[in-house]
């Protein structure tokens, strides 16, 4: 699933805040290494966040409404930043479509703007990081490669 860079990053939204997780992450892995569980680095991710003086929600409920009932499905966000950017963290052998897939799932059921997959079972966290934008909340004059990876 990896591919190169094909969209101009200047133009991706909230790419300071994105910037600043990723930076985050990156320091985290650094530490770390591959082979532990999500919710080691959730915690250390948490806590770089925190250091670095960004807003977040941990273990964020996403709210699921069908044909206006509101469905108690218990689905939860690893971490909302900064109002706007979901943050998913995983741990596992590759990051697949079905990943993706739901990352843009959570960005559209929440309203929000962009979306991160952190895979951090990679021996370069580089090659796990995908990131994704709402296309639906995007302007129409925005750039449509918005939908491309950090990769």
């Amino acid at each position: 699933m990896k591919r190169a860079l094909d969209h101009d990053d200047r133009n991706f939204p909230h790419r300071e805040v994105t910037g600043q997780i990723i930076a985050a992450a990156l320091k985290v892995h650094s530490a770390l290494g591959p082979g532990l569980l999500e919710s080691a680095y959730q915690i250390c991710l948490a806590d770089e966040m925190s250091r670095r003086g960004l807003n977040f929600e941990r273990e964020a409920q996403l709210p699921v409404v069908f044909e206006g009932c509101r469905l108690d499905c218990s689905h939860r966000l690893d971490f909302v930043v900064e109002a706007h950017v979901i943050v998913e963290v995983k741990c596992v052998e590759a990051l697949v479509a079905i990943h993706e897939a739901q990352l843009l799932t959570y960005l559209r059921l929440a309203q929000k703007d962009v979306g991160l997959l952190l895979n951090f079972n990679e021996v370069h966290l580089r090659d796990g990081i995908v990131r994704r934008a709402n296309t639906k909340l995007i302007p129409s004059s925005a750039p449509s490669a918005f939908s491309a990876s950090l990769r």
